[in-house]
């Protein structure tokens, strides 16, 4: 499949997937999807909300490390906890990763290394980054997620249903509702019913929540304790 680097409209970059017509990231922003999908709607309402001690996230499309940096971005600041575990299928090519603008644009020189570890670890294996940040990335498709009961958030980055909609079934969404603690909590990017409707299917709560720039809404779906 033909790819190549673009520049979304705040500036940063992200990867074009041509054939497709899809991208690993919104073309209106791929930080500001970021910040606003899986940093504030998903790890800041976290924190705030259950305030767990450690923060276990799942992250469905580790793709660029682009969610995965600015976590850790975050927690750094926060002196959060993360246990950060990234799954992804096709890992992007290093030579690609280099042409991304993402330390720039975060103005986070300081944290190249990290970026550039988070990258070059090997898969499978527990990295500890900082005393508060573990990364472990996975390399396997999303059906094979078996995890029971480990996480507070997970971040649903996959490609969109119009081009891979066996992502976001029922089944799919019952590993991920299965894989949560109680009250844990899966923020997305999509807001289509028939997602919505898959998530509540399994028992998730599900919210309606304004969406990123270029978007209207977006989906954050809570495994509530009914104990």
């Amino acid at each position: 499949m033909k790819r190549k680097i673009i520049t979304t409209r705040d500036g940063s970059t992200t990867i074009h997937l041509e054939d497709w017509n899809e991208q690993y990231h919104s073309t209106h922003g791929a930080i500001q999807e970021a910040e606003h999908v899986f940093i504030k709607t998903g790890l800041q309402h976290t924190k705030n909300t259950f305030n767990p001690e450690q923060i276990h996230i799942l992250e469905i499309g580790f793709g660029t490390g682009l969610n995965a940096f600015m976590t850790f971005l975050e927690a750094k600041k926060h002196q959060f906890f993360i246990n950060y575990i990234g799954v992804e299928a096709y890992p992007v090519a290093s030579a690609e990763i280099s042409q991304l603008n993402y330390i720039s644009e975060l103005k986070a020189e300081d944290e190249t290394d990290i970026f550039n570890t988070m990258h070059a670890s090997d898969w499978e294996i527990k990295t500890t980054l900082t005393e508060n940040f573990q990364l472990t990335k996975r390399q396997q498709f999303f059906d094979q997620i078996n995890d029971q009961e480990i996480y507070n958030l997970i971040y649903f980055d996959a490609f969109g249903a119009r081009v891979q909609p066996e992502l976001w079934t029922v089944d799919i969404f019952q590993k991920m509702y299965n894989a949560l603690q109680d009250n844990g909590v899966l923020v997305t990017y999509a807001a289509k019913g028939s997602v919505r409707r898959a998530m509540q299917e399994v028992g998730f709560t599900v919210e309606r929540l304004p969406g990123p720039p270029g978007k209207r809404e977006m989906l954050r779906a809570t495994k509530i304790n009914t104990i």
